[in-house]
């Protein structure tokens, strides 16, 4: 008999001690912080994702807990070069090794490779994966090579007649100058 797992409360040291795997496809529209990025959301999008534990001796200790994530989503954002719609594609694929509380984990960080999180009898799973998936959004989502073609002036033409017809202000206060000193 198979274990049914929860990715939503997740006891990581049973799911890695039996080996346990959990594959899923989302909405995005389940993951708030990252739906709030895209640009133009529709229900189709999702969220695809693949969870692996397992027991590993390492260190030289035995029986270490480790969860293999897999993300996938594509993600639509406005690219920052031309302006339009473009679909980022994001993807994770990375192991984290439990440790037994944040403050080892804390103690640890530093001097590990490998990414260490706090074991949990409830651990959020959609959490972790949507933080991951925020952390690989582009800072710059742009186009390899845009659609349209990029404008790379700095002001137009309208602009440029506009600033023609302003008077300049200190003009007005040389002229001003010149009839008190005259006078």
């Amino acid at each position: 008999m198979t274990k049914e797992y929860s990715p939503d409360r997740l006891d990581v040291k049973a799911f890695a001690q039996a080996g346990g795997h959990l594959s899923r496809q989302d909405s995005l529209l389940k993951y708030e912080r990252l739906a709030s990025e895209a640009q133009g959301l529709h229900p189709d999008l999702l969220v695809s994702w693949d969870a692996q534990g397992d027991m590993r001796s390492t260190h030289g200790i035995e029986g270490q807990v480790w969860l293999h994530l897999k993300a996938h989503a594509t993600v639509p954002m406005t690219c920052q070069r031309c302006l339009t719609p473009v679909d980022v594609p994001l993807d994770v694929d990375r192991e984290f090794r439990f440790v037994a509380d944040e403050a080892t984990a804390e103690a640890l960080d530093d001097e590990s490779e490998e990414d260490l999180l706090a074991m949990s009898r409830e651990f959020a799973l959609r959490e972790l994966i949507e933080d991951e998936l925020l952390m690989a959004l582009p800072v710059v989502p742009r186009h390899d090579v845009c659609p349209t073609p990029v404008s790379m002036a700095s002001s137009d033409e309208d602009f440029e007649e506009a600033s023609a017809q302003k008077p300049n202000p200190f003009a007005a206060l040389a002229a001003l100058r010149n009839t008190k000193g005259g006078g």
